[in-house]
């Protein structure tokens, strides 16, 4: 099949940018050597920064997707922390994170196969039957990768970025719906037989179109000021304000800007508490990745 055309990427508004700098420059600065950093974890040319490159190119895919639907959404988690500390990947991190409103995540989700090019997949329990998750990711077709257990059932298993999609919670609904079953029983299987997966996509199904729903309309109609947390089943607890979200503003992330909360200090601090400190172990800091291959 023949591949879509290059979406043309957005520009940074250069207000946006001042902006977006402006509230970066009121936080307290990290000292580090980013040469030795890259250096040591990242160098051009290395399996890490090939990755960190294809992340990068499908998001600007999915940059200019939203922005020519006009669906509002911002870097997250590790990403949202390297473009602020790092103007880009955090050195060793392999993975990208954005996330967006619920209802309009469920936008992105119904515009996104009709616009994404052939080498990058859509990966949801829509389209992936032994898919478990209740987020999306975006999947590079022209390449493996392998996390170790969990992602052994999944039928797209190339370089990814995770999509999230968040909404207004009441903290106690959100702590009750982690679903801890399903990950137990592929620790148990970890062959991940047949009959395993019709365990968890059994319990799957029926949180997505029954349990769920009746918890989020709980949440609507009971009032109150909730926070803004990642939606019902993701294992992911953090509380946010949603004036720290919007409005979004543009940050820079290595050579393309993405749009990011309006309080990233109090996004991250919510996250990582001191964000602008490195971590005291860089020898041990946490990959996702056991196994990479690219196709190319």
């Amino acid at each position: 099949m023949m591949s879509r055309p290059r979406l043309e990427l957005a520009k940074t508004p250069p207000q946006a940018r001042h902006h977006v700098t402006n509230k970066m420059s009121m936080q307290s600065k990290s000292s580090f050597n980013a040469a030795e950093l890259k250096a040591r974890f990242n160098p051009e040319g290395s399996p890490l920064r090939r990755q960190q490159m294809v992340m990068l190119e499908m998001a600007q895919v999915l940059d200019a997707i939203c922005t020519k639907h006009n669906i509002p959404y911002m870097l997250y988690g590790g990403t949202l922390l390297g473009a602020v500390r790092h103007g880009g990947f955090i050195p060793w991190d392999d993975d990208f994170d954005v996330a967006l409103l619920r209802k309009d995540y469920k936008r992105l989700m119904e515009v996104l196969p009709k616009e994404l090019p052939d080498h990058i997949a859509l990966q949801t329990n829509d389209t992936d039957k032994k898919y478990y998750y209740f987020y999306a990711k975006l999947r590079d077709r022209n390449s493996f990768l392998d996390e170790g257990l969990y992602d052994h059932p999944f039928k797209e298993r190339g370089i990814f970025i995770d999509i999230f999609p968040l909404d207004r919670l009441w903290p106690f609904i959100h702590r009750m719906t982690f679903q801890s079953y399903a990950f137990t029983l592929i620790r148990k299987d970890k062959s991940c037989s047949e009959k395993t997966m019709r365990k968890i996509r059994l319990l799957t199904w029926v949180n997505r179109h029954f349990t769920f729903p009746v918890l989020r309309a709980f949440c609507k109609i009971t009032g109150g000021n909730k926070p803004l947390m990642l939606d019902l089943g993701i294992p992911f607890h953090l509380e946010y304000n949603i004036n720290d979200v919007f409005p979004l503003g543009r940050c820079q992330f290595e050579n393309t800007s993405f749009p990011v909360p309006a309080n990233c200090s109090n996004m991250l601090t919510d996250m990582y508490g001191d964000y602008m400190k490195l971590p005291d172990d860089l020898d041990h800091v946490y990959h996702h990745v056991e196994k990479l291959e690219f196709f190319d």
